[in-house]
């Protein structure tokens, strides 16, 4: 995909937005984006009510200017999302892999037999999706590099084996 912020979310007619940043490089915060002002009117005191204000929102809230400036938000989830393809690529030629969904964005969902789950576990942080199916869903992030996909693929070959 290659759009603005504005264009998937204000252009398409989106009222209001949950910007998150914890997950794609922030140390901490998210932001709520509301293009229509009657329908968060009352935002301000819902935050504090659902434990979203801070005492020191400013310092939090600072992180958003770098994370917005020159698009470095794009640039991480550009790259979160161009690793899970990489990583579904090189999953793909392993047989006793099965890639279950259609990789989209940073997560890569795959069957794989029951006991490499906790023997990959012990290295790699991942969560069983579908225990039923053996499905895992294994997640990229701003700053995985493919020498992390790498070593993920070393790990099932050496299983495979």
């Amino acid at each position: 995909m290659n759009t603005t912020l504005k264009g998937m979310t204000r252009d398409l007619g989106v009222d209001i937005v949950s910007f998150g940043g914890t997950k794609n490089g922030l140390l901490f915060g998210e932001a709520i984006i509301s293009f229509v002002p009657d329908l968060t009117a009352d935002m301000r005191f819902y935050r504090k009510q659902l434990n979203q204000l801070f005492s020191k929102m400013r310092f939090i809230a600072a992180q958003f200017e770098a994370y917005l400036a020159n698009e470095l938000w794009l640039e991480n989830a550009r790259n979160a999302n161009a690793m899970a393809r990489l990583l579904a690529s090189r999953l793909s030629e392993i047989p006793q892999i099965t890639i279950t969904q259609k990789v989209y964005v940073n997560s890569v969902f795959v069957t794989m037999p029951a006991a490499w789950i906790p023997v990959l576990q012990e290295k790699f942080m991942f969560y069983t999706w579908d225990e039923a199916r053996n499905e895992v869903r294994l997640m990229c992030s701003f700053n995985t590099l493919e020498e992390h996909i790498e070593e993920l693929i070393i790990a099932i070959r050496e299983l495979a084996e």
